[in-house]
C-alpha cells in the first residue's frame, strides 16, 4: 500500500518530505509518458558493457519490485530490450531503472512495465562477465540498497531507505496536505512572497 501511495505522491514530494534525501542526481528518459511507479529495489551490478546478470536477475525478480540495472561506469550500451522487458513484466516488475542504455524504444514505450533509462542506443551488450545481484549500487550519486523503495515519475528518481518507509510516507502525506491548503490560498490571490515570509528576507 505504501508503495502505491509513494508513487502517487511522486519523486519530488517524497524527496522534499524525506529531508531532501535520496535524490538520484542524473537525467533519465521516461519511456512511457506520465508513468509513475514505486517498489522495492532488485539491484543488479553488471560487468562493464555486459548484461549477463540482467538475465540472471530474472530468476530472482519478484512481483512489485523495481529492477535497477547498473554497470561499474554508466555508458550508452543497451542492457535491456523488449525480450528482457517481456520477462520482467511476466515476473511482475513494476518498473525498470537502467543506468545505461535501452533499445527497442518504441516497443518498450508500449509495454506494461515503464522504463527509465539514461540513453537509447542500438549498441548491444556482451554476455560474458559475471557481475553481482542484490548488492548496494550507486546511481546518480545515490546508494540504492536491495529493498530500498525507488520512486519514479516525470521529475526523476528518489530513493527511500527501507527503514524510513513509514516515516517518509507520513511526512509526504503531511506535505501534500499543507500544499493543498496553500494552493487554495494562492488560487484566492495570495502570494508565496508573503505566505512563506520571503518578503522579510529582502
Amino acid at each position: 500500500m505504501s508503495s502505491k501511495e509513494l508513487a502517487r505522491l511522486g519523486a519530488a514530494t517524497v524527496y522534499e518530505a524525506s529531508g531532501r534525501c535520496g535524490l538520484v542526481d542524473a537525467e533519465f528518459k521516461q519511456l512511457v509518458p506520465r508513468s509513475r511507479a514505486c517498489g522495492p529495489a532488485r539491484t543488479v551490478r553488471c560487468g562493464q558493457d555486459d548484461n549477463l546478470m540482467v538475465h540472471a536477475a530474472m530468476t530472482r525478480l519478484q512481483p512489485g519490485e523495481v529492477l535497477v540495472l547498473t554497470m561499474p561506469e554508466p555508458r550508452p550500451v543497451a542492457l535491456l530490450g523488449d525480450l528482457l522487458l517481456t520477462q520482467a513484466a511476466a515476473r511482475g516488475a513494476v518498473a525498470v531503472l537502467v543506468d545505461a542504455a535501452i533499445r527497442d524504444a518504441e516497443e518498450l514505450s508500449e509495454m506494461t512495465v515503464p522504463v527509465w533509462a539514461r540513453w537509447i542506443r542500438s549498441r548491444g551488450a556482451a554476455k560474458d562477465v559475471v557481475g553481482e545481484l542484490d548488492v548496494p549500487v550507486v546511481v546518480g550519486g545515490c546508494t540504492i540498497n536491495p529493498g530500498d523503495l525507488v520512486v519514479l515519475d516525470a521529475d526523476g528518481v528518489t530513493v527511500v531507505e527501507a527503514a524510513r518507509e513509514e516515516e517518509v510516507l507520513a511526512a509526504s502525506l503531511e506535505r501534500e496536505a499543507k500544499e493543498r491548503v496553500k494552493r487554495a490560498k494562492l488560487e484566492a490571490g495570495a502570494l508565496s512572497w508573503h505566505l512563506d515570509g520571503l518578503d522579510a528576507r529582502v
